[in-house]
Formats: structure tokens, C-alpha cells, sequence
């Protein structure tokens, strides 16, 4: 039985406050706990939010798909696998639930609710890093859907906590987690003047792998 469009939302909703709560809590503890040893921090931050991606994905994914991505609902539309009227409610609906996740994360560690972060990335380089994170993460989407379906959560999960590492960037690889951590001014946060260059690469990236991964993976007759 098809899945009703309130419930589908409430799934997006749902897992991308969580992923949020999973990014910018995990590094307000592991900022707290790591004596200013800023890689153990990002380890802590990258372990966690990889676990976390692999539960929400796989609880929520048969609901909604599991975008909690603009960039996912945008790849999707654009390959005709998604109704554009759904991919227009989905984004914003990823967009509010986002930003919600900040705010009660930043509740749960008695923090300001309202934050603007201070932290600048940007340069050529980072904005290189966000493509590269991006076209990695739809390329793991697209190739686990093709060849591993069930593995699909764990091969997300994975990237992410690998990508925080191998990107310049730290992977935001997604236009509503990019715009809630500007408004948190915390260990995972940046600085509102840098998020319009992130966003920017992460479509670029979106729209570069419509045709390549759409011919890699495509469907072939024996």
C-alpha cells in the first residue's frame, strides 16, 4: 500500500532533525570531551553521525526514501524516479526540520537556541571539497540501489564517516544541513557567508551526476 504524503513528510522531518541532532550534538560533546584535540573531535563527530545515518536510513527509508537531502530529492526528481510536486515538499520540509534539529540540540546542552555561526569555510578548495562530497554521496545512493539495496543505509553511513575525512570540506554534502549548522556556532557550524559557495557546489554536483551515474548504473539487457 502506498505510503500518504503526511506520513512520508513526517519521515523526512523526523530523520533529517535527527541526522541534525546526530551532526551538531555529537560535536558539541566531542568539542567538550576531546582537551582541544581537534581530530579526536572530528573522529567522535564522523563515528557518530555515520551510525546515526545508518539507523535513520533504514528505519525511515521504506516511509519516505530517507532523503533528509534536497540534493537526493533534486537527483531524484531529475531522473523522472520522483514526482517534482513531491520533491517540492520534500526540500523545504528537510529545510525547517533541519534548522529544528539545531535548536534542540543546542536546548539539549544548555546552549543559546539561537546561534549564528562564526566559523568560515570557504576558499576554492572547500567548494571543490563540497562537489567531490556530494557526487560521492549520490554515487553510493545510486550504486547501493542498483547492486546492494539492503546495504544501502550501512554504504551512506559509511561515506559520510569517511568523507568527514578525506573532504576539505568535512562533507556537509547537503543544502539543509549546510543552512542549520549556520546557526549553530558550534564545533560543526559555519559561517552564513560561507554556506551560498557550499550550497552552490553541492547542486553542481547534483546535476553533473544525473547523466554520468545515470549511465554507469544503468540497466542493461543481458
Amino acid at each position: 500500500m502506498p505510503v500518504s504524503m503526511s506520513r512520508r513528510l513526517a519521515a523526512e522531518a523526523l530523520g533529517t532533525a535527527l541526522l541534525l541532532v546526530a551532526v551538531v550534538g555529537s560535536g558539541i560533546m566531542a568539542e567538550r570531551l576531546a582537551g582541544g584535540n581537534v581530530a579526536i573531535a572530528l573522529l567522535a563527530n564522523a563515528l557518530a553521525t555515520g551510525a546515526a545515518l545508518v539507523v535513520l536510513i533504514t528505519i525511515f527509508g521504506p516511509l519516505s526514501g530517507a532523503h533528509f537531502n534536497p540534493c537526493v530529492s533534486l537527483f531524484f526528481a531529475l531522473r523522472r524516479e520522483m514526482r517534482w510536486r513531491d520533491a517540492a515538499l520534500y526540500a523545504p520540509t528537510q529545510i525547517l526540520a533541519a534548522i529544528a534539529g539545531v535548536w534542540v540540540t543546542h536546548a539539549m546542552f544548555a546552549m543559546p537556541v539561537l546561534e549564528i555561526s562564526t566559523k568560515l569555510r570557504a576558499g576554492p578548495a572547500q567548494l571543490l571539497a563540497e562537489f567531490v562530497a556530494t557526487f560521492g554521496l549520490l554515487a553510493a545512493i545510486m550504486g547501493g540501489i542498483r547492486f546492494a539495496p539492503a546495504s544501502t543505509p550501512m554504504l551512506v553511513g559509511l561515506y559520510i564517516s569517511g568523507a568527514y575525512w578525506f573532504t576539505a570540506s568535512t562533507s556537509f554534502a547537503n543544502p539543509a544541513v549546510t543552512i542549520a549548522r549556520a546557526l549553530t556556532d558550534s564545533f560543526s557550524g559555519i559561517a552564513p557567508a560561507s554556506a551560498p559557495g557550499f550550497i552552490a557546489a553541492q547542486l553542481l554536483a547534483t546535476l553533473a551526476c544525473v547523466p554520468l551515474l545515470g549511465w554507469l548504473f544503468a540497466r542493461r539487457s543481458p
